[in-house]
């Protein structure tokens, strides 16, 4: 049984000057994530290229997802998600805009935010990425949307053919799924 199902996505598709490639920059996003005090990194998908969406001249993503524990609250998170984009050298300027780093709050457990919030969870168009929700099957396949009741299987399946998306090889980076053993209950 999972203890709690704290999903965040990664992205990048841009180099940074700090730590090299699109893939070597979210597996560093993803060891700074870890290494926050009141995170631990629990699971983590293997990372995936992708077309922009919208389709665009800009450069191909590299994507993935984690399972995260935290006490954190949810804005306290997206909080913490924030100062390691900002660290890591992102810019916010225009929407849908290149980027080395984006780590977006997919969905905190069963919480839904309210329409009066500044912030949603989940996120409002993860049911709409094959960037998200093919690696999020890596990491929790049995996944259920909180909003929606939807599976994951079902999004996946209502997704536009249009999105292109392939699994990384190794050879460009990719990691294997990670597991922590201690993750299920007895």
């Amino acid at each position: 049984m999972l203890k709690s199902t704290i999903l965040i996505a990664l992205g990048a598709n841009l180099p940074s000057a700090r730590y090299g490639t699109p893939a070597q920059t979210i597996e560093a996003a993803l060891a700074a994530l870890d290494a926050h005090p009141a995170v631990r990194v629990r699971r983590r998908s293997r990372w995936f290229e992708s077309a922009p969406v919208p389709i665009s001249d800009q450069p191909w993503y590299v994507n993935g997802v984690c399972l995260v524990d935290t006490d954190l609250s949810p804005r306290a998170l997206l909080d913490v998600l924030h100062a390691i984009e900002a660290d890591f050298g992102r810019v916010r300027s225009e929407k849908n805009a290149p980027r080395v780093l984006d780590l977006d709050l997919l969905a905190y457990d069963d919480f839904v935010t309210a329409d009066d919030q500044d912030f949603d969870v989940p996120h409002p168009r993860m049911h709409e990425r094959a960037f998200v929700l093919l690696p999020l099957r890596d990491v929790v396949p049995g996944w259920i949307h909180p909003r929606t009741g939807a599976t994951l299987d079902a999004l996946i399946a209502d997704l536009s053919d249009e999105q292109v998306i392939r699994a990384m090889e190794p050879e460009h980076g990719a990691q294997e799924p990670y597991f922590d053993d201690d993750l299920d209950d007895d």
